[in-house]
């Protein structure tokens, strides 16, 4: 009277096979429950993980972030994106101002950010010349990949 064997989410091959998934859309955590059984994976703690190589979509993040256009309204100007998945900050620490403000003036060289991204923090650089005009992102708010950041007029 053999028991049928029931597929476990702690078999060696689903465990990569999540892996593998986090890793191509860049998940943080996964956690699944099956009748018992839970299993949680996470990515990006404050050691550094082996089998989790931070994914190539989020290397250009320490170049400078695009500057897209914006709709036909003025075209001086211009918003600053997310390069990455991840928490905006606008200050290096808690206690410290933001990198910019409104009416600051900026170079493509100047900091304007840090997008973390599963424990990497990405300096983002403005990429472009001119005058910040609005910040359209709280500090510590979840932003996507290419969401506007900052409204910008070139100089």
């Amino acid at each position: 009277m053999a028991k049928e064997k029931q597929d476990s989410v702690f078999e060696v091959t689903k465990i990569r096979e999540l892996i593998e998934l986090m890793q191509e859309h860049e998940l943080s955590e996964v956690d699944l429950k099956q009748a018992d059984q839970r299993i949680r994976l996470r990515r990006g703690n404050d050691q550094q993980i082996a089998y989790a190589p931070v994914p190539a979509a989020v290397a250009p993040a320490t170049a400078a972030a695009p500057a897209a256009e914006a709709p036909a309204e003025d075209p001086n100007i211009v918003f600053i994106e997310s390069p990455t998945i991840g928490t905006f900050y606008s200050k290096p620490k808690p206690e410290s101002d933001n990198f910019v403000k409104p009416g600051d003036m900026v170079t493509p060289d100047t900091v304007v950010c840090i997008v973390e991204a599963m424990k990497m923090f990405n300096e983002i650089t403005a990429g472009i010349s001119g005058k910040i005009v609005e910040c359209l992102v709280a500090n510590e708010e979840p932003v996507d990949n290419n969401k506007p950041l900052f409204k910008v007029l070139k100089s």
